[in-house]
């Protein structure tokens, strides 16, 4: 097809071949998010790899950790999309649990929250506090260092940053990779064909195979949609399940 999308019939074939089935052990709701990136030939490799980001940050949330994301202009408007979809309801009503609108009874304004508050997965975009950017720019004569100033005062081992740069090679972003890996946080590169540096020094890069900025970005926002669709998925069933 002229946008990269398989028909019905080749869907149903590739299912029949077991090509586009996800892996045992996938939640249903994950699982159909990420059947949809399987039958997206456009994205090349890069499903295969987001499945694994997938699961490390899964791996990360369950055990109380953040998801940190960092980028600079479309990018960094990136990972604050993809922090509005995890903070709140994305695609799946979240109640809060049982537990907290116990508390909350009898409180001022109890009532309405426990009614109107969302369960939300931790998840912080770095960068975004232009008190702290501009005090960095000021003090420290080494620029390209507010990514790695944040990361470093909040992150804790067990965490984990996405990393997003089209070209790969945003200094402020290598920055906060090579501090994360330091801190022993996760790292995970959202970028463009590869190879290129932060493929290099990322635990896990998670690459599309265009180099033009625009297109890049456009494939990107296909797989996080997908991956904030996963994460909730697997967290509101698990929740459902406490």
């Amino acid at each position: 097809m002229a946008d990269g999308r398989r028909s019905s019939a080749d869907l149903e074939r590739a299912d029949g071949a077991g090509e586009n089935a996800a892996p045992e052990g996938l939640r249903p709701g994950a699982a159909s998010a990420y059947g949809e990136l399987l039958a997206d030939n456009r994205l090349g490799d890069a499903p295969s790899a987001l499945l694994q980001a997938y699961e490390r940050i899964v791996r990360s949330l369950d055990k109380g950790g953040t998801l940190y994301l960092c980028g600079n202009g479309g990018s960094m408007a990136d990972a604050l999309h993809i922090s509005g979809e995890l903070l709140k309801s994305f695609a799946l009503p979240r109640p809060v649990p049982a537990s907290l609108t116990s508390r909350l009874e009898g409180l001022p304004h109890g009532d309405d929250l426990a009614e109107h508050l969302q369960r939300g997965l931790r998840a912080h975009v770095l960068g975004a506090n232009p008190a702290l950017t501009s005090a960095v720019a000021n003090d420290v004569p080494l620029r390209g260092m507010v990514l790695a100033q944040e990361l470093y005062a909040l992150a804790r081992a067990g965490d984990v940053l996405l990393a997003l740069s089209t070209s790969g090679s945003s200094l402020n972003v290598l920055r906060a990779v090579a501090l994360a890996k330091a801190l022993d946080v996760t790292t995970i590169g959202l970028t463009g064909r590869a190879p290129n540096a932060l493929v290099d020094m990322a635990d896990l890069a998670v690459s599309v195979p265009a180099d033009r900025t625009d297109e890049v970005q456009e494939l990107h926002q296909v797989l996080y949609h997908r991956l904030c669709l996963m994460l909730e998925a697997y967290f509101v069933e698990r929740w459902s399940e406490a």
